[in-house]
């Protein structure tokens, strides 16, 4: 394989590292001294930044973009100009000839038939492991004539700093997506999130126009070969649900659901580490643990040079990254059927949902647009070490370009084409609030959605909720019928109704700021 000429993007680096392996990725990164080995041989590094920075995320805005890009007034998709870009750019080309590079060639999307050729070009040995282990590795044949459709640019150690210019951005640190040129550029933060996440904003802009719905989700299947897709937001539980033994993982976090069926957009996994305890997350536990495994942010201990996973002194969001060979029995097809079941994850911190409950078809049009859930401390920078309740729609706003009606009508589609059931699973608090609750243990939560891949609850009988109109199941194999209605569980019938009145009212509000169409606000709460 020929080594790519830079020269083509204007840049002129010192050396050139071009489709390195794994071993020599990592001989790399420790020459470099930019991480430690563990103890049984993970590559642990400080980034930095330890979450992503959505303030100084921007799309350009250019004529292609102006009118298909949604620029919503909270800050999401923030804008930057082509002409402010190119004087960032030209001040990135500068600093990057003293440097050496390191390229992988890989794919986005397991999925043949959609594939997307992703070349990352980066100062820093982990990072193109980062990358090597996130996307699809080609087969030497595929390398041959390689053309990237995308291209991704990280330089963590370069900062725009006030000398270089005032090219409209709110500090020193930049991740700049352009969709139009197809080109990402990434300055001042570490975090390998930023490079995963650009990339799945990408593909989210350009897979709805070729017929696929983008997911911000995991996918198992079940000993049936039946599909589940799991919505939800970092610190919800897609990727400890989807590792459930009961279930052979598909992906943990980003899929395309197309006319073929489900498929993964990565070839690898990024999981949280808080806490991770071998005993109720064994499979991800033990990929943590392998060579070629990166870990971010993880304390490890200076002695046994071992990750300690419930010591958070660096973040509370300490991350894995591995290959999906990593988990036993992975699915390796490259596409699996549409699914028979769809679940949100949300992780509510009032402890108002219930654990479980079944929605309608309008209902689930609401839940999709809204994506209510709450944001978890570290996952990104400026967060309060409490949970922050919040509405993401698509349970993942900050990757979907385009309007959010847009990605709900083709949900709305494929869900009544397929007659795939939809059920909401609460991960997060019950018996009150955070601070006075407790959140709800993962052994429930993953016998509830063992029971609605399994059929469990096809006959048991359901109670409506009288606010939010979903069916609450009155009894699950292997989880106790008294956390199954959440009013129950609370110390004061009477505060819980307040509570979830109060709740309510919100959702009500953000559909009306976000100008929810009046066909799918019937799927939303009643208030008086």
């Amino acid at each position: 394989m020929a080594v790519p000429d830079l020269s083509a993007y204007g840049l002129h680096p010192r050396s050139i590292h071009h489709n390195l392996p794994t071993p020599l990725l990592n001989t790399h990164a420790i020459r470099r001294v930019e991480g430690e080995l563990t103890h049984l041989g993970s590559l642990s590094m400080t980034t930095g930044h330890v979450g992503r920075s959505p303030d100084d995320t921007y799309i350009v805005q250019d004529d292609s973009t102006r009118d298909s890009v949604f620029w919503a007034p909270e800050g999401h998709n923030n804008p930057i100009s082509t002409q402010n870009v190119d004087g960032i750019y030209e001040c990135l080309q500068k600093y990057l000839e003293g440097y050496e590079v390191f390229i992988q060639d890989l794919f986005a999307v397991r999925y043949g038939a959609m594939r997307v050729p992703v070349r990352f070009i980066g100062t820093k040995a982990w990072q193109a492991l980062f990358a090597r282990n996130m996307l699809v590795i080609p087969e030497p044949a595929e390398l041959v004539n390689f053309e990237p459709e995308l291209t991704v640019i990280g330089a963590p150690d370069f900062v725009m700093h006030p000398n270089h210019g005032d090219y409209g951005l709110r500090s020193k640190d930049f991740i700049i997506r352009d969709l139009t040129r197809r080109r990402v550029l990434i300055g001042g933060s570490g975090y390998g999130g930023e490079i995963k996440k650009s990339i799945f904003t990408y593909l989210n802009y350009v897979m709805l126009k070729r017929g696929v719905l983008p997911m911000h989700a995991s996918v198992v299947v079940d000993e049936r070969r039946r599909t589940t897709i799991m919505w939800g937001l970092s610190g919800t539980g897609k990727t400890t649900h989807s590792m459930n033994p009961h279930f052979q993982l598909v992906g943990d976090d980003e899929h395309g659901w197309g006319p073929e069926g489900v498929f993964n957009f990565e070839g690898g996994v990024y999981a949280k580490t808080q806490d991770l305890d071998p005993n109720k997350e064994r499979y991800i536990h033990a990929a943590t643990q392998r060579f070629g495994t990166t870990l971010e942010n993880v304390h490890i201990d200076p002695v046994t040079l071992r990750p300690d996973f419930y010591n958070t002194s660096r973040t509370p969001n300490g991350r894995a990254s591995f290959s999906l060979d990593a988990i036993p029995g992975y699915v390796t097809d490259e596409i699996v059927s549409h699914p028979a079941n769809g679940i949100f994850l949300t992780a509510d911190a009032y402890g108002v949902l219930p654990p479980i409950a079944r929605l309608d078809r309008v209902q689930d049009l609401y839940w999709f647009y809204l994506g209510y859930t709450s944001k978890l401390a570290g996952t990104e920078r400026g967060l309060s070490k409490n949970p922050e309740p919040v509405f993401s729609a698509l349970f993942g706003q900050p990757f979907f370009p385009r309007h959010f009606e847009e990605y709900v009508r083709m949900f709305e589609r494929l869900v009544k084409e397929h007659n795939t059931s939809v059920w909401l699973v609460n991960t997060g608090w019950t018996g009150g609030p955070y601070g006075i609750g407790h959140r709800i243990d993962i052994a429930d939560s993953m016998a509830m959605i063992d029971a609605v891949t399994n059929g469990s609850l096809d006959e048991v009988p359901f109670t409506r909720d009288p606010v939010f109109g979903f069916e609450m199941p009155e009894s699950c194999p292997n989880v106790s019928s008294a956390i199954l209605n959440p009013r129950s569980t609370w110390q004061s019938g009477e505060a819980y109704d307040r509570a979830r009145a109060q709740l309510a009212q919100r959702f009500v509000e953000k559909a009306k700021q976000l100008g929810m169409p009046s066909d799918i606000q019937m799927g939303g709460p009643l208030t008086s």
